[in-house]
């Protein structure tokens, strides 16, 4: 169980570096964009990419 959960951990910090990695212009522009949504609408987005993770590891599994 832990093995499956570090390997979780590693690939999602494998893929959240990939996009600074490639381009750390856009990446900027992203998070400056992140900083000006409202409360509201990053829980909405946080929400969604929770429910789709679930839905896809659900599906895998």
């Amino acid at each position: 169980m832990w093995v499956d959960v570090f390997t979780a951990v590693s690939l999602f910090l494998v893929l959240e570096g990939l996009f600074p990695f490639l381009n750390p212009g856009g990446f900027k522009r992203s998070m400056s964009q992140i900083l000006q949504m409202p409360d509201a609408g990053l829980r909405v987005v946080g929400f969604a990419s929770m429910a789709l993770g679930a839905l896809l590891l659900y599906l895998v599994r």
